[in-house]
């Protein structure tokens, strides 16, 4: 929670400064999102790949744990397209490009951003985060209904990090490999899907 706070706070204090008019004239028109999006994407990448206990758990289970992920991605944007018929102020790929962030906020929300609009950006950071937010306080209820696998769910990119400590407690550590492995997949599946989603049929 403490790291969720901290990103909504440093975003609370941009909108704040950009209503204001007091940062330079330069700094508003530079296209700071974009520099801002290849560090994240190298910083992405490094984590991902210096995890060598992760490389170890792909190469290691059997291939029916990628139905987990690809449940997920199957769930989460169908439960979008429905929804879509709610939001008639947009459209069905903006809604899709918004589900596939998975809670991945930080990611998703500088793609979107810079592929389509800083307003969908902004509908995808908390929309995302409270996807985070609503899995760390209802996994217990979630396990406990739905079975072990609803909060790994729940979590989609953030079950390999933030969620990952409360969906190993009520899961349990043999779920806790299935979480891990989910979290990685569905993290480096969220460019290329939003950048498909909002780039095919534009």
């Amino acid at each position: 929670m403490k790291g969720t706070l901290i990103i909504l706070a440093f975003f609370a204090v941009g909108v704040m400064l950009g209503v204001s008019g007091e940062l330079p004239a330069n700094m508003i028109s530079s296209d700071w999102s974009s520099y801002a999006l290849y560090l994240l994407m190298f910083l992405a990448g490094v984590g991902i790949g210096a995890d060598r206990k992760s490389w170890h758990v792909l190469r290691a289970m059997n291939l029916k744990i990628f139905l987990v992920p690809a449940g997920i991605i199957i769930g989460t944007l169908g439960g979008v397209t429905v929804v879509s018929v709610l939001l008639p102020a947009l459209q069905l790929r903006e809604v899709l490009a918004v589900g596939a962030g998975f809670g991945y906020y930080s990611l998703s929300s500088i793609f979107i951003s810079r592929l389509h609009n800083d307003s969908l950006g902004v509908i995808a950071l908390l929309s995302n985060i409270l996807r985070e937010i609503l899995t760390l306080i209802l996994v217990p209820l979630l396990v406990k209904y739905f079975g072990k696998l609803a909060g790994i769910a729940s979590g989609g990119a953030t079950s390999m990090d933030t969620t990952f400590p409360v969906i190993s407690k009520y899961s349990g550590k043999d779920y806790a490999i299935i979480s891990l492995f989910s979290g990685i997949v569905l993290t480096m599946l969220v460019p290329l899907l939003v950048t498909l989603i909002l780039t095919i049929g534009k």
